[in-house]
């Protein structure tokens, strides 16, 4: 009897534990998405010029038209930094256990580990040195897209929640648009 006991009781024990393991996964994963934060220091990669003649100079007024993140479409920006280079959409899944993230858009030519001097085919993996969002910096990456244009640094305030975005990474010309002339 004292032995059916001490076996109840580890069975309960054990299911006890394995019901909470459940629950910490998914509250840590809904965390961390909710903390995501991109970093705002503005800092360059190393070997990233500046464009020579870019669509929007730095101090444009624009509209950005992507939605990389809530509140971003149609919000209105300034321009803080045009660079050449090539921007690659990419799938990775964070080093810090956070959720598989698909189509990242975008990282550039100058924060992944393998690239050199020409752009990287879709296909290729390759080691991210971004820093924008939490556990990106150093996860294996897919190359889903690759284009060649000039990427833009930005300041916009969100159009849900009204915070304030510093030194935003990256968008493309094709993702911003000149605001209209309000004196037309």
């Amino acid at each position: 009897m004292r032995i059916f006991l001490i076996l109840l009781g580890a069975v309960f024990m054990l299911s006890a534990c394995g019901n909470d393991e459940p629950q910490t996964q998914d509250s840590k994963g809904a965390d961390e998405t909710e903390h995501m934060q991109h970093d705002e220091s503005g800092k360059l990669p190393e070997g990233l010029e500046e464009a020579d003649d870019p669509e929007f100079p730095p101090g444009s007024k624009v509209i950005i038209q992507a939605d990389h993140m809530e509140g971003m479409k149609g919000a209105e920006t300034t321009i803080v930094g045009a660079f050449d280079t090539y921007a690659y959409e990419v799938t990775y899944t964070p080093t810090n256990g956070g959720k598989h993230v698909d189509n990242h858009r975008w990282v550039i030519q100058e924060e992944l580990k393998e690239a050199a001097d020409h752009p990287l085919e879709p296909g290729i993996e390759a080691t991210l040195e971004a820093d924008h969002m939490e556990g990106m910096k150093g996860a294996t990456a897919i190359v889903e897209k690759v284009e060649d244009t000039t990427v833009y640094m930005v300041d916009y305030k969100s159009t849900t929640t009204g915070e304030e975005v510093k030194n935003h990474k990256w968008l493309t010309e094709g993702e911003l648009t000149h605001m209209e002339d309000s004196s037309d």
